[in-house]
C-alpha cells in the first residue's frame, strides 16, 4: 500500500484545492474501512461457521456416547430384574443373589454417573438460551439422629466493589455429607488409692475393684461386645478382626480373641437356655428350620457336618402380644432325635417344612409330650415347582404359581389382624382356592410322568395335604416358614465367612451369640447395645438375680420407657 500523500509540502495551494483533495482522501479512507470491516466480517463469519460445525460434531459424538451408555443402562437393569425377579432367583441362596445384586447395583451406578458426565458435556456446548434447566436431584436426608458438625466458609473479602463497606449477609446454602471418625482403642487406667491411719491404729480403706465379665482380661464390657457382633452379625471372623485391630495399633492375637470369645460364651449359656424355654411356653405356634453348620473334625483331619436348628417364635402376623425371639441349638446331626429334644415340653404347631425329622413329632407315640401338629411352608412348595419348570416352560407350573399368589394376596390383607379375623376371611376366601388348587393339582399329576422332577414336586404338595392346609383352621398360623428362613441366614453367612467352627463347643458359641444378637433384630435393638447391657449386667451378678429381666424384648421394652 502506497504511502499516505502529505499535502503539507505545498503550503501555497488554493483553498478550494485544499478542501477538494481532503474530501478525496476522507472518500478514500471510508472505502478502506469499508473493505476492512467487510474482510473482518468474513473472517469472524468463517471462525464462526468452524466452530459450528466442530462444535456439531462434538455434539453428534457426545449424542452418540450418551446413546450407547443408554443402551448399556438398559441392559443393567434388565440384568438387574432378571436376577432378583426372575425364575432362576428362587433356586439361588438368598445370601449369594445378595452378592450378585450388589456388583450389579454398583455397575449401574457407575454407568449413571457417566452418563451425567456426558450430559453436562452436551449441555456445555449449547447456547445459554437454548439450555434446558436441570430437574434439581432430589436429595436423600441424612438421620437426624446423627451429630451435626458444621463447617462455616467465608468469602476471601465481604467489602463491596462500590465502596459502601463491608456487605450484608442476605442467606445461605446449606448442604450435607457423610463423614466417619475412624475407630480409636484406648486402655482405661482403674487407680484405687489405698488409706490408712497414720497412727497405725486402723485397717487399709480402699474402693472395691469394679466388676469385670473376664476377670484378669483386658478387654472391656464394650470391646467384648464390639468383637461378637462383627463376628456374629457382620460375618468378620476374628482373624480378620485382628488384622484391623494390628492396623489401629493393637496387636492382639486371633487366639486371644478366640479365647475372650469362648469364654463370654460360657457365661451367657444361661440367658440362652433360659430364653428357649420361653420360648416354647410362650406360644402355641413355633417356626423351627435347620441349617448346616461345619465343624472341624482334628481326628480326620477335615470337617464334618453340624447342624445349627432355629426355634423362632413371632406372633405379630397374628396380632400376637407375646415377643418375638429366636433361639439355635448346635448339635452334631440332623436326627429326629434333635428335634425331639429341642421341642421337648413343647405343645401346639410347628411350622416347617416336609423334612422327615419332624414327622414323628407329629404321632401319638411322641417321647416328650402330645402329638404336634405340622403346617407345611407354601414356600417350598412354590420352590419345588420352580426348580422343576423345563427350560422350555411349563403351562402347569406357570397355572401353579398364579393360583398360589392369589393366596398370598389375601394373606397380604389380613396380616397382623387378631386370629379369628385371619381364619373367618381364610375359610371364605382361600379355603375354595386351596380346594380348587389341589383338585387342579390332582389332575395335573395324573398327565405327567410320577418320576419326572415336575411329577415329584406335584406330588410334593399332594401327599402333604394335611399340613399345607392347616392354615386354614388356626388363624396363629402363616402359610409359610419364611421368617425363621431368614433368621438362619445369619448364621449361615458367618458359616460362609469362617468356612467352620473348630469344635463341637465351637458350634454351640455360634448358636448362643446367633440367639441373642438375632432376638435383639426382631425386637428393633441394636445388637451391640444390647450385648454391652447383657454383658454389663453378668458383670455385676444380675444372673442371680432376675434372668428374665436380661433377655432382648426387656432390654426393648426399658429402652422404649427409660423412665421405667
Amino acid at each position: 500500500m502506497s504511502s499516505p500523500f502529505d499535502i503539507s509540502r505545498f503550503p501555497d495551494l488554493p483553498p478550494e484545492v485544499l478542501r477538494a483533495f481532503e474530501a478525496q482522501q476522507a472518500a478514500l479512507e471510508a472505502s478502506r474501512i469499508e473493505v476492512e470491516a467487510s474482510r473482518m466480517e468474513a473472517t469472524v463469519e468463517r471462525a464462526a461457521r468452524l466452530h459450528q460445525e466442530a462444535v456439531v460434531s462434538e455434539k453428534e459424538s457426545l449424542i452418540s456416547t450418551l446413546k450407547e451408555l443408554i443402551e448399556k443402562l438398559e441392559g443393567q437393569v434388565e440384568q438387574y430384574r432378571r436376577a432378583k425377579f426372575g425364575p432362576r432367583s428362587e433356586r439361588l441362596d438368598p445370601d449369594q443373589l445378595q452378592l450378585g445384586l450388589e456388583d450389579l447395583e454398583t455397575a449401574m451406578a457407575e454407568t449413571q454417573e457417566q452418563i451425567a458426565a456426558v450430559e453436562r458435556k452436551i449441555e456445555a456446548t449449547q447456547a445459554e438460551q437454548d439450555r434446558t434447566p436441570r430437574k434439581p436431584r432430589k436429595e436423600r436426608k441424612l438421620p437426624d439422629t446423627l451429630p451435626r458438625v458444621e463447617q462455616l466458609i467465608e468469602p476471601d473479602s465481604i467489602t463491596c466493589a462500590c465502596g459502601c463497606g463491608d456487605m450484608v449477609r442476605i442467606g445461605e446454602d446449606r448442604s450435607e455429607r457423610l463423614d466417619i471418625i475412624p475407630a480409636r482403642y484406648q486402655v482405661i487406667v482403674t487407680i484405687r488409692p489405698r488409706y490408712a491411719c497414720p497412727r497405725g491404729r486402723a485397717g487399709v480403706v480402699q474402693a472395691a475393684a469394679p466388676a469385670h465379665l473376664l476377670e484378669a482380661s483386658w478387654p472391656t464390657e464394650a470391646l467384648l461386645a464390639q468383637i461378637a457382633v462383627a463376628k456374629h452379625s457382620e460375618h468378620m471372623p476374628l482373624n480378620r478382626q485382628a488384622v484391623v485391630m494390628a492396623r489401629h495399633g493393637v496387636p492382639i492375637d486371633r487366639s486371644v480373641l478366640a479365647d475372650w470369645m469362648g469364654r463370654t460364651g460360657a457365661l451367657i449359656a444361661p440367658v440362652v437356655e433360659r430364653m428357649a424355654v420361653l420360648l416354647k411356653t410362650g406360644s402355641s405356634r413355633l417356626y423351627v428350620d435347620e441349617t448346616t453348620a461345619p465343624v472341624l473334625d482334628p481326628g480326620r483331619g477335615r470337617t464334618k457336618t453340624g447342624y445349627l436348628w432355629a426355634v423362632l417364635r413371632d406372633d405379630r402376623g397374628s396380632g400376637g402380644p407375646a415377643p418375638p425371639g429366636v433361639v439355635f441349638h448346635y448339635h452334631p446331626g440332623r436326627g429326629g432325635q434333635y428335634a425331639s429334644d429341642i421341642l421337648a415340653g413343647f405343645e401346639g404347631t410347628i411350622q416347617v417344612d416336609a423334612y422327615g425329622a419332624y414327622t414323628h413329632l407329629s404321632r401319638p407315640t411322641r417321647p416328650s409330650g402330645k402329638p404336634l401338629k405340622l403346617a407345611y411352608c407354601w414356600a417350598h412348595g412354590r420352590r419345588r415347582l420352580i426348580e422343576a419348570k423345563p427350560k422350555a416352560g411349563s403351562p402347569i407350573v406357570d397355572e401353579a404359581l398364579l393360583r398360589i399368589a392369589a393366596l398370598y394376596k389375601i394373606e397380604d390383607g389380613i396380616r397382623g389382624k387378631a386370629p379369628d379375623h385371619r381364619r373367618a376371611v381364610r375359610q371364605e376366601m382361600s379355603r375354595p382356592l386351596v380346594d380348587a388348587f389341589f383338585n387342579w393339582l390332582s389332575a395335573q399329576a395324573a398327565r405327567v410322568s410320577r418320576k419326572s422332577k415336575l411329577g415329584l414336586a406335584l406330588a410334593y404338595m399332594l401327599k402333604r395335604q394335611s399340613g399345607f392346609r392347616l392354615f386354614l383352621e388356626d388363624g396363629h398360623v402363616d402359610m409359610d416358614s419364611n421368617l425363621v428362613e431368614n433368621a438362619i441366614r445369619s448364621p449361615a453367612m458367618n458359616r460362609r465367612n469362617a468356612l467352620f467352627a473348630g469344635h463341637d463347643e465351637g458350634g454351640r458359641s455360634w448358636a448362643r451369640m446367633a440367639s441373642l444378637i438375632g432376638s435383639a433384630k426382631m425386637n428393633g435393638v441394636d445388637p451391640y447395645a444390647y450385648l454391652l447391657y447383657l454383658f454389663t449386667r453378668l458383670a455385676h451378678g444380675h444372673l442371680n438375680k432376675d434372668i428374665d429381666a436380661l433377655m432382648p424384648w426387656a432390654y426393648a421394652a426399658a429402652d422404649s420407657n427409660p423412665s421405667q
